[in-house]
């Protein structure tokens, strides 16, 4: 397996990623910025159609219009758009650009398709490069702010009496959300970004309290899902964006089994006292 070049293009980009989600989704959980990474997703479908339109990257467009929506976002106030009913409509909006883009586009459309339900195995040397250093750089950006980060996530109402700069903190966290959202569409697809970014994360929570454990599980199961899907996948031909997603929803599956069986045990532990 390992003798492909594909396939260690593929491990390499898919193990970066997969930490990288595993750090950031556990932010993105503690947030409640789910629904805001899901738009990403549809936006950047939106910006790599209309790359393969102009004749640029998908990849690159897609990048282009999550960072500017994040920082759209960012301005406008996370509590705001999070309230605003209309941004479903919003969604469908991008979804329908993207669509038209694609139809518009008299280019080869294979890669921004790839971008939109994933294609792992296509991953070219010069992606891997790309891929590593945009995620490490959003790693090393996660760690430079982690005791602000921390605070703010985990206790919003302590960081603002604290006089911390929240609102700057939210825009930096949305940046880095975008460029993560534009890293793990490669691995999943942009339909299928949850996956990474939100599955590891929650099956962590269930399983510990601490966020520097909870970091550590959520990068552990994110590794593990793509690992066992790219094998499995490899020797079955079976669609491995769909195969870590049924990994890793099912390894959630268990952490939850896991967290009502210690919560069923608890009482039965304090009778026996």
């Amino acid at each position: 397996m390992f003798h492909f070049d594909f396939m260690q293009h593929a491990f390499i980009a898919g193990t970066i990623v997969s930490i990288m989600c595993g750090v950031i989704g556990v932010y993105v959980i503690a947030r409640n910025s789910s629904f805001i990474a899901h738009t990403f997703s549809h936006i950047g479908f939106s910006g790599s159609a209309f790359a393969v339109y102009m004749g640029f990257s998908p990849l690159n467009g897609f990048l282009l219009f999550t960072i500017a929506s994040a920082l759209a976002i960012g301005q406008m106030g996370v509590k705001v758009f999070k309230r605003e009913v209309s941004i479903s409509v919003v969604l469908s909006v991008f979804l329908g650009l993207g669509l038209l883009f694609l139809s518009l586009s008299t280019k080869n459309a294979n890669s921004m398709t790839s971008l939109l339900f994933g294609n792992i195995l296509g991953i070219s040397s010069n992606d891997v490069w790309q891929i590593s250093l945009l995620s490490l750089l959003v790693i090393l950006l996660l760690t430079l702010g982690y005791k602000m980060l921390n605070f703010d996530s985990f206790d919003h109402v302590g960081a603002q009496a604290a006089g911390l700069p929240i609102r700057l903190i939210s825009i930096s966290f949305l940046l880095l959300l975008a460029v993560a959202t534009t890293e793990a569409s490669q691995m999943v697809g942009a339909l299928l970004v949850f996956t990474l970014m939100t599955t590891p994360a929650s099956a962590a929570r269930n399983l510990t309290h601490s966020i520097g454990r909870m970091i550590l599980i959520s990068s552990l199961i994110a590794l593990v899902g793509v690992w066992v899907g790219l094998v499995v996948g490899y020797y079955t031909n079976l669609p491995i964006s769909f195969l870590i997603t049924a990994i890793e929803g099912l390894l959630y599956f268990i952490s939850l089994g896991w967290k009502t069986l210690k919560e069923r045990m608890k009482p039965l532990e304090a009778t026996a006292v």
